[in-house]
């Protein structure tokens, strides 16, 4: 492994690092298969992408709408 191969790693944790904290999601608990508002379920897909996700994305947007 030379100078740039670490440097490129270095940026990809960075980056990794920096989303992370943009996005606030930081949670390691199980999503939800059921949204806890309604009850409806909440696809695989989000599930992969939001760990910790609770809500479906109807009631995420209208949580968001509201503040």
């Amino acid at each position: 492994m030379d100078v740039i191969d670490r440097a490129n790693d270095m940026s990809d944790w960075l980056l990794a690092q920096q989303l992370a904290a943009q996005t606030g999601h930081h949670c390691t608990a199980p999503s939800r298969h059921q949204c806890e508002e309604c009850d409806d379920p909440i696809p695989e897909a989000r599930r992969a992408a939001l760990p910790g996700v609770t809500l479906c994305v109807g009631c995420q947007t209208l949580l968001e709408n509201r503040r």
